[in-house]
């Protein structure tokens, strides 16, 4: 995939409209990649001028803050508002909702004042605007999908609609767990938990949630965060079910049904 990159659009004095900030999952992470891919394969088919920082992304810092390393995170922080704030970039794009909520809500103190935008609202509005056009009768028409709540998305930053009426789109059937929208239950990753040792307890948060998905009978478990999906995929493949339940991104799928 072509996908330029603003020192490449800089040295030729040009700057994009939107910079996609890709994180730490989307770049490195095999599956999240996918996700990355289809959010390009979006923006590529409906012409917007974007650009990734390539080698210059560094972490936005929120694992090592959560995991009560100020630290290291505002070192971090002050690097990415450096590079950002030299190229004047004004608009973000992410795919994850902890870098979204970190550059969002607390790069501002920090000196980095950008306006950052979800990748589920960011494509709610092109689908809003006719920019995005979709296949009559796409793969996911009369599915059942439920939507799980990212904590960092929805109780942190009050988004729980935009991915919803993205998904209402496809023509899909959506069926709501009993805990979801402000009530909803986090998938276990947050707050660094990813990459600690799980402590003692009787069922792990990933089983019980993808277990409650399941219950609802829904063929595709829609997520719009790379942690979620993790955690959900390891969940559904603990549950034996990966036969009969996907567990996707939103951008997947409306890349798989872009007409």
């Amino acid at each position: 995939m072509q996908v330029p990159t603003v020192a490449g659009l800089f040295a030729n004095g040009q700057s994009p409209e939107i910079l996609f900030w890709v994180g730490c999952a989307g770049s490195f992470d095999q599956r999240a990649q996918k996700i990355t891919k289809a959010f390009v394969t979006i923006l590529d088919k409906v012409g917007i001028s974007y650009a990734i920082l390539g080698k210059e992304e560094m972490c936005t810092g929120d694992p090592v803050r959560r995991a009560g390393n100020e630290f290291m995170f505002q070192m971090m922080a002050y690097q990415n508002i450096q590079i950002l704030n030299n190229y004047g970039i004004k608009k973000i794009v992410t795919a994850c909702p902890h870098c979204f909520n970190t550059l969002k809500n607390e790069y501002p103190e920090l000196g980095g004042h950008y306006e950052v935008i979800h990748h589920t609202t960011f494509l709610q509005g092109l689908i809003d605007e006719g920019k995005i056009k979709l296949k009559e009768g796409g793969s996911f028409k009369g599915k059942k999908i439920t939507y799980h709540d990212s904590c960092y998305l929805g109780r942190s930053n009050d988004i729980y609609e935009a991915p919803r009426k993205v998904l209402e789109a496809l023509d899909a059937e959506l069926v709501e767990m009993k805990r979801c929208k402000s009530n909803g239950l986090c998938c276990g990753a947050g707050g660094a938990q990813m990459f600690k040792e799980e402590e003692k307890g009787t069922s792990r948060i990933n089983t019980d949630r993808s277990n409650e998905a399941i219950s609802t009978g829904a063929s595709v478990i829609a997520a719009a965060c790379p942690f979620c999906n993790t955690m959900m995929t390891d969940g559904v493949k603990l549950a034996e079910k990966e036969d009969t339940v996907q567990v996707l991104d939103v951008a997947e799928m409306i890349a798989a049904s872009l007409a």
